[in-house]
């Protein structure tokens, strides 16, 4: 009998575990913009050089920043990830490597990792996946 319970309570507490935790770190600010934009050779002209970054209005929830990292290409949401979409909350390009909300919080992420800039805030900025196939870069999620 005590081996039954014993071998009971291991089980549900095997099935409780979830495998994931989506459900704690999702971004309650930020929805999913369903999307898919191929960059003019005009606009990825910028991104022959590494470390020198682009905005782009046309995808996304606030636009989509772009960045070469030497060792590849990154996109971000440009809209800051730890605050409602309004007004303030798109990003702009600042000092070369950082995007940096224009509410008077100020809040500024690294656009080489997505991740607060001196500040411990929630939520990193939201990833985008970027592809290049023939000079075409496209970038969706």
């Amino acid at each position: 009998m005590r081996i039954a319970s014993f071998l009971l309570l291991v089980l549900l507490i095997l099935t409780g575990c979830q495998g994931d935790d989506d459900g704690n770190n999702r971004n309650p600010f930020l929805f999913d913009a369903n999307f898919s934009i191929q960059l003019s050779s005009i606009e990825s002209l910028d991104l022959d050089i590494p470390a020198n970054p682009i905005y782009t209005p046309l995808g996304g929830i606030r636009g989509v920043f772009v960045i070469n990292t030497g060792s590849g290409l990154l996109a971000w949401e440009a809209s800051d990830p730890n605050r409602v979409p309004n007004d303030c909350s798109t990003m702009v390009i600042a000092d070369g490597i950082f995007a940096q909300s224009q509410c008077d919080d100020a809040n500024r992420y690294n656009l080489f990792t997505g991740q607060a800039d001196g500040q411990t805030l929630e939520f990193t900025m939201l990833p985008y996946r970027v592809t290049e196939n023939g000079g075409i870069i496209t970038v969706s999620n």
